[in-house]
């Protein structure tokens, strides 16, 4: 009888060590993943920046590509240059007619 009692407080004891034991290491688990969420945030708040650098850096090589072309077109093309002061100076040539468009900048 007293070996009976023995196997079953060792059977309960074995149980119970097993629960704390799942119980531990399910609190570790969620440790890891608790401390994992801040850097996960970040990270997307850098890949977000980086979207936005890489995005605004694409337009200003636009931009620049854009003068370039329009600097070398006024340098070497003397059409090109010729309406560009036109227009610059609000000149026409006799006989001519200018229509201009007036555009509402927001």
């Amino acid at each position: 009888m007293k070996l009976k009692r023995l196997e079953a407080q060792t059977r309960v004891i074995c149980t119970v060590n097993r629960i704390i034991f799942a119980l531990m290491a399910l609190i570790l688990s969620l440790a890891v993943v608790a401390s994992a969420l801040p850097q996960k945030k970040r990270l997307a708040d850098l890949k977000f920046k980086l979207a936005q650098t890489l995005a605004a850096e694409e337009q200003i090589l636009a931009e620049k590509e854009f003068r370039e072309t329009e600097l070398r077109a006024l340098k070497e093309d003397h059409e090109f240059l010729e309406l560009k002061a036109m227009d610059r100076l609000n000149l026409h040539r006799h006989g001519e007619k200018v229509y201009r468009i007036e555009r509402d900048e927001p």
